[in-house]
């Protein structure tokens, strides 16, 4: 594709194309994403997508300057499904639970597609949308601003990796996935206690959690050590700048012992929900 895009307004076909369909910026988008999950990457060409709209190629110029366009575009109307569902209940740490848990479900309802996008950063609607919307939630929770943005990095970069490498494993052939599943039995499960111990030690919980996704945990890890620093700013015994894992007080700044910390709320405790996602 080259640099002939035009305005949104001039974009629309008249005339149906050969399979009798009206041409939009939102079809091109969703007959790409179809094409990169039946074929991968290399579907995602002038020619091929042409094709499948039954278009003349060169009327895709009028919608997107060249195929990486379409990527971004892509990546944001996956942002979009997911903010479609979502509807935030004013807790701000189950809210973001739920929102992570829908992007990592997006992620693998759409595998290649987010290997694709994943790294991203679209600058479309969606995106500022999302960006939007978390940081919201964060900063009405209490967060204060630079505490905010952090956690809204960890929390979408959390998110969107954990979503590349388990749609990665999903789209791997089925054969290829359950042999892979099925090392932690055969080798693992077998190792000896006298040459690894810890393993041994641990083994019957390998086989039953190596092969689901470790997203669920994870999330609920960043989110626990979140809560625990909003009560620490809560209680005015965390600086307002610090990380959530460095000391609060600045290096020129005499240490004053820490007030004790406010208990957590009970729906603020860190607990690790058994639950998982299988790859």
């Amino acid at each position: 594709m080259t640099e002939r895009v035009v305005p949104p307004a001039d974009r629309r076909r008249r005339r149906p194309t050969k399979q009798g369909v009206v041409l939009s910026e939102a079809l091109i988008v969703e007959t790409a994403l179809r094409l990169i999950e039946e074929h991968g990457a290399d579907a995602l060409s002038v020619r091929r997508l042409g094709r499948a709209l039954g278009a003349d190629p060169s009327s895709l110029y009028r919608y997107f300057r060249h195929t990486d366009d379409l990527m971004l575009a892509i990546a944001d109307e996956l942002i979009g499904r997911t903010l479609r569902t979502w509807r935030p209940t004013g807790d701000w740490r189950a809210d973001l639970r739920d929102l992570g848990l829908r992007m990592h479900a997006g992620a693998l309802a759409h595998p290649r597609a987010a290997v694709l996008s994943s790294y991203r950063v679209t600058g479309r609607v969606h995106e500022i949308q999302a960006v939007e919307t978390i940081l919201g939630v964060l900063r009405r929770a209490g967060f204060p601003d630079a505490e905010a943005v952090r956690i809204y990095h960890a929390f979408v970069d959390q998110a969107l990796a954990h979503g590349a490498l388990d749609s990665a494993s999903v789209a791997m052939p089925k054969a290829a996935r359950e042999a892979e599943a099925a090392v932690w039995r055969a080798t693992y499960a077998r190792l000896p206690a006298d040459t690894h111990p810890h393993i041994a030690a641990t083994a019957r919980h390998l086989v039953a959690e190596m092969p689901h996704s470790s997203y669920p945990a994870a999330l609920d890890l960043l989110l626990a050590a979140a809560a625990a620093r909003l009560a620490r700013v809560r209680s005015g015994s965390g600086h307002p700048t610090a990380t959530m894992d460095t000391p609060s007080a600045r290096p020129d700044e005499p240490d004053e012992p820490d007030e004790p910390d406010q208990p957590a709320e009970p729906d603020e405790e860190a607990e690790l929900h058994e639950e998982a996602v299988d790859r």
